[in-house]
């Protein structure tokens, strides 16, 4: 077998690999939240330390805002659009997030809980 073969038969494999690899990688689960005047539903999300997930959010009311400061992480919540913000738990508890733009009254009670099991 002359060189050039090895090359394309070699490459041909390394090809193979990567493909069976990169299909084997789980999907990120995505968990939608809806933002409602003045809840987040669901309140309460339940993840497991250091797997991905995307949070997907949605409203129909008027911006709104999410933050989860114990993750670093922010996304503003635009009426018709959807807003996703990726997080990786590096930690186990229960977390709070909320809505950190004003939406009107009842907007300090806009909450939820984040809890990361291992």
């Amino acid at each position: 077998m002359n060189s050039q073969r090895r090359r394309l038969l070699a490459a041909g494999v390394a090809a193979v690999a990567f493909g069976a690899v990169a299909f084997a990688q789980p999907k990120e689960k995505v968990i939608r939240v809806t933002a409602r005047k003045w809840v987040f539903l669901p309140r309460e999300i339940r993840l497991k330390k250091g797997v991905p997930v995307v949070l997907e959010f949605v409203t129909a009311d008027v911006v709104m805002g999410f933050n989860a400061p114990d993750f670093k992480v922010r996304a503003d919540i635009i009426p018709g659009q959807v807003a996703r913000v990726r997080l990786v738990p590096d930690k186990t508890g229960t977390f709070v997030f909320l809505c950190d733009i004003f939406c009107g009254d009842g907007h300090e009670g806009m909450s939820g809980q984040i809890h990361v099991v291992a």
